[in-house]
C-alpha cells in the first residue's frame, strides 16, 4: 500500500485519542443535573447539567453519547482491522480503511465544531487533523487505472448507485424540510441552542454531494465511481448506526419523538451493510 509508511503513524494516535475521547464522552461523571435555559434568540432548551457534555443540551449530549458508543463498538474495530489488512497488501481492507477514516473525519469535524467546549476540544482537532490527511493519502494510494478492473463483472453497481441517490435525496429532503420552511417565513429554524446548523451543512456540503457524484460515476463505471461509492456505503452504514444509537439514547431520556427517526436510519444502515459486503465479495483484486 502507498504511504503506507505515513498511515503507519498518522492511524495510532487516531485510534487512542479516539478511544479517549468516546470514552470519556460515555463513562466520564460529574455531579449536577439538567437545568433550564433560555438563550439570546429566546429559545428555550434544557442544559445537561453533567458530564463532559455538561453545556450541551440533554438532547444533543445523548446524541454525542451516541456517536461515542458507535465509535467504541464499530468505528476503532473497523479501523484496526481494515488497517491490518490495508497494510498486508489488501485492495478490500484499504477499501475499507479509506471509508472508515471518512467516518472519523466526519464525526470529529463535527465534534469540533458542535459540542460546546469542553477540555477535549484538542483531542477534537487531533483527531479531525490525523483523520483528514490519513482520509487523503488513503485516497491518493489507489492506482485509479487498474481500480475498475478489481472489480467483478457481478457487482450490482446500478443497485449501489441507486442506494446511494436515495440516501442523497432523503438526506436533501430531510434538511431542507427542516431548513426551508422558516427561511421562507422569515424565522429561524430549531437550533437547540448551537449558533447554527452544524450537521446540516455538513450533510449538504458534504454527504448528499458525495452520494449523487459518487453514485453518477459508478454508472458510468468511472474508477472514481468505484472509489467514491466505496467511501459512501461504508459512511451509510456509521450513520445509520450512529443516528439509531443517537435516537435509543434520545429515547432513554425523554425526548419526545426520537424513536421516530430511528427507522428510517435502520433501513439506511441495513441496506448500506448488505451493499458494502457485496462490493467487497466482488473485489477480484485483494493485493
Amino acid at each position: 500500500m502507498k504511504h503506507q509508511s505515513a498511515l503507519a503513524w498518522l492511524l495510532p494516535p487516531i485510534f487512542i485519542l479516539s478511544l479517549v475521547a468516546a470514552g470519556a464522552g460515555l463513562f466520564h461523571q460529574s455531579p449536577g443535573e439538567a437545568f433550564s435555559y433560555t438563550n439570546h434568540r429566546e429559545e428555550t432548551v434544557t442544559i445537561n447539567g453533567q458530564g463532559l457534555y455538561y453545556y450541551d443540551t440533554v438532547s444533543s449530549a445523548a446524541q454525542m453519547q451516541g456517536n461515542d458508543l458507535v465509535t467504541l463498538v464499530v468505528g476503532l474495530p473497523l479501523l484496526a482491522i481494515s488497517a491490518f489488512f490495508a497494510f498486508r497488501g489488501s485492495l478490500r481492507g484499504q477499501l475499507l480503511l479509506t471509508g472508515t477514516l471518512g467516518f472519523f473525519l466526519y464525526t470529529y469535524m463535527s465534534m469540533a465544531t458542535l459540542a460546546s467546549y469542553n477540555s477535549l476540544f484538542l483531542a477534537y482537532t487531533a483527531i479531525f487533523a490525523l483523520s483528514l490527511y490519513a482520509f487523503i493519502l488513503c485516497m491518493m494510494s489507489f492506482d485509479l487505472n487498474t481500480l475498475p478492473r478489481a472489480f467483478s463483472g457481478k457487482l450490482p453497481y446500478k443497485w449501489i448507485a441507486g442506494l446511494m441517490f436515495v440516501v442523497g435525496s432523503f438526506l436533501s429532503l430531510a434538511w431542507l424540510g427542516r431548513i426551508v420552511p422558516p427561511l421562507i417565513q422569515d424565522q429561524t429554524p430549531v437550533l437547540d441552542n448551537t449558533t447554527t446548523l452544524v450537521i446540516q451543512f455538513m450533510d449538504l456540503g458534504l454527504i448528499v454531494p458525495l452520494a449523487f457524484l459518487g453514485g453518477s460515476l459508478l454508472l458510468r463505471r468511472s474508477a472514481w465511481g468505484y472509489l467514491l461509492s466505496s467511501i459512501m456505503l461504508t459512511k451509510g452504514v456509521t450513520l445509520g448506526l450512529g443516528v439509531s444509537a443517537m435516537a435509543i439514547n434520545m429515547a432513554r431520556v425523554g425526548v419526545p419523538d426520537s424513536l421516530g427517526i430511528m427507522i428510517p436510519f435502520l433501513v439506511i444502515t441495513i441496506l448500506n451493510l448488505v451493499l458494502v459486503i457485496i462490493l467487497l465479495g466482488n473485489v477480484r483484486q485483494t493485493g
